[in-house]
């Protein structure tokens, strides 16, 4: 489910397993704003993937609930790719969710290059293990993920969670998982009474519709939707983490920015693209895009949101604010304001971007693929610019050394997170 590979789960004694989940869902309709009505049910046969601690001791009681990506007309889990590193080292169970009708019965990617034109059903690449697996629409899928959620609440001693004592649940989705989150933050969560709190990660300017039967939902169609907010009434917290992608492209999200409230925040983050290097690990050059992908930070500043939620979720401190990435120009129009180098001014700020050696862009040129779009670009700061910034290596570790501290005091990377943002320091590339 992921091209980079995850921490060691066996050495940090934790274990992985998969289960079918069944069930009969609910599907609904619009009931005017805000609300949904019950118009049918159907029963739904599904799979989730289970990561968690062996030991109750190991185990700090949040249940990370990813709604598996189907972007790839296949599941993939890319929250669990950015968070792997915090979910292990914090002792958080995961547990990834096949919501979606084309995770279990397949079909096209909404995105080229990332997997088949028309991927099989579960049950095709291994019928002995998946076969009665069955999805019956995506007008099912909030619903089937709710189901999946309460079911995780209290775990018997032959259930999946069996042995761990589950008192929270965090809802966390990228992409178009995020579109859906939008919506189920929107219409479900007050009334379902699941998730202690939602992690909705690169969403567009609007949410998923509420589906069909029999079919999976049409994500393009979000793409020239409305605008969405969050409503600001949710009993549960939500944090929404952007990229610059996520702003500008196609998704649209500058139209639909709202204040943070004691139950909202959003963080948009500098010098990020929607997916990355660390998301495509060593497969980069299968994706065939002209230029390097982004090799931005969003890794560490999801890390400390998932951090920051889950601690807010139990009446801990809110988490710390950030400016949004900095517009110009008018609706239409609308563009970054760069800084001296060519890197977004504004947002949430890494070492990367504020002791920088490249350009780090959520926004690629025209006439790309889409998903080279989706990956952004890296482009090195010519060698005389950076001679002119830095008065040799030393002076750039210093600088960068500054940045990372100034970013952990701030919360945007966690302290156990400073080692690795240091280590991707790019000595190399300043002259001398």
């Amino acid at each position: 489910m992921s091209a980079t590979p995850g921490p060691d789960l066996s050495a940090h004694d934790f274990r992985e397993n998969e289960y079918a989940a069944s069930g009969v869902a609910t599907r609904f309709t619009h009931a005017g704003p805000g609300s949904v009505s019950p118009v049918g049910e159907d029963e739904y046969a599904t799979r989730i993937l289970v990561r968690r601690p062996r030991r109750d001791a190991d185990f700090n009681g949040t249940v990370v609930v990813e709604w598996l990506n189907v972007s790839s007309g296949s599941d993939a889990a890319p929250e669990y790719t950015y968070l792997a590193e915090e979910l292990v080292r914090g002792g958080y169970g995961w547990v990834g969710v096949s919501a979606q009708y084309t995770g279990v019965m397949g079909g096209p990617g909404s995105v080229d290059g990332l997997g088949e034109s028309a991927a099989g059903t579960l049950a095709t690449k291994d019928a002995q293990r998946y076969t009665g697996l069955h999805h019956p629409g995506d007008a099912y899928c909030y619903d089937i993920f709710a189901a999946v959620g309460r079911s995780l609440r209290s775990p018997g001693d032959d259930h999946p969670l069996g042995g761990l004592s589950v008192r929270r649940l965090l809802a966390v989705g990228e992409s178009q998982s995020a579109m859906a989150l939008t919506t189920y933050a929107n219409l479900f969560a007050t009334e379902h009474e699941v998730f202690d709190g939602i992690l909705i990660h690169s969403r567009a300017a609007s949410g998923l519709p509420l589906g069909e039967t029999g079919t999976a939902i049409d994500v393009d169609a979000v793409f020239a939707a409305e605008p969405v907010t969050i409503r600001t009434d949710l009993p549960i917290p939500v944090f929404i983490v952007q990229t610059e992608t996520d702003v500008l492209t196609n998704f649209r999200f500058h139209r639909a920015r709202q204040p943070d409230t004691d139950r909202l925040r959003v963080w948009e983050i500098a010098g990020t693209a929607h997916a990355d290097l660390h998301q495509i690990g060593p497969y980069e050059h299968l994706l065939g895009c002209p230029t390097p992908v982004n090799r931005g930070q969003q890794r560490f500043v999801l890390r400390a949101a998932l951090h920051h939620l889950n601690e807010w979720t139990v009446g801990g401190p809110v988490p710390p604010t950030a400016s949004p990435l900095e517009l110009q120009g008018t609706v239409d129009t609308t563009r970054f304001i760069l800084d001296d180098v060519g890197n977004v001014r504004g947002g949430v700020r890494t070492p990367c971007v504020d002791a920088p050696t490249e350009v780090l862009s959520g926004i690629v040129g025209d006439g790309v693929p889409r998903i080279c779009v989706l990956f952004g670009s890296t482009t090195p700061i010519p060698p005389q610019v950076l001679s002119t910034r830095y008065a040799g290596r030393g002076d750039y570790d210093r600088q960068y050394r500054a940045a990372t501290t100034t970013a952990v005091e701030s919360g945007f990377i966690l302290a156990a997170d400073r080692d690795e943002a240091l280590a991707d320091a790019r000595h190399d590339l300043i002259p001398g």
